[in-house]
């Protein structure tokens, strides 16, 4: 069952056990660490939905209007296209698909984990791609001022910790 809480994702700096860039994600009940290159694939798949299901709402229109096509006939289509689309590469943090909407005539994104979903619109999909990227790069980013100021010898662990949270806290 999802709840208002299940509509807000959010995607943040931080580090792993070890110290390396992550990227923390919380979306309703669910927190997960994850590397900074599974969220740039995300953010990529999330951007390729969006793409794919404006395409297929295209087409559906076209072949309805040009050709006259029947929505059967359709159908078959638009699916074949979508198995002959190129297969991404890399392992995204969400499940993501490209919907054209059969009743309605929008395209749409959907994204799930567990048993958590949400339906975008593209744009929607797009700024969420946007937050992801933003997301890996501060990781890498912050990881790197991390270990400067740790060099640096005039703030000590705790300190840096502190003006990590600081800094988020007012990202958010």
């Amino acid at each position: 069952m999802n709840t208002a809480d299940d509509h807000i994702v959010y995607i943040g700096s931080a580090t792993d056990a070890d110290g390396k860039a992550a990227c923390l994600l919380q979306w309703g009940a669910i927190t997960k660490l994850l590397t900074p290159e599974t969220v740039l694939t995300t953010a990529r798949d999330l951007m390729a939905a969006a793409a794919a299901a404006e395409t297929d709402i295209a087409l559906v229109d076209s072949f309805r209007a040009t050709l006259k096509l029947d929505m059967n006939t359709i159908g078959r289509i638009v699916l074949d296209i979508r198995k002959r689309r190129p297969m991404p590469k890399g392992k995204a943090a969400l499940r993501i698909s490209a919907v054209a909407g059969q009743r309605t005539h929008k395209p749409y994104v959907h994204v799930a984990l567990g048993s958590v979903k949400r339906e975008l619109d593209p744009d929607e999909a797009r700024e969420m791609a946007l937050h992801w990227t933003e997301a890996a790069v501060a990781a890498q980013i912050d990881v790197r001022l991390r270990y400067a100021l740790g060099e640096w010898n005039h703030l000590n662990t705790a300190q840096i910790e502190q003006l990590f949270t600081m800094l988020q806290g007012v990202q958010r």
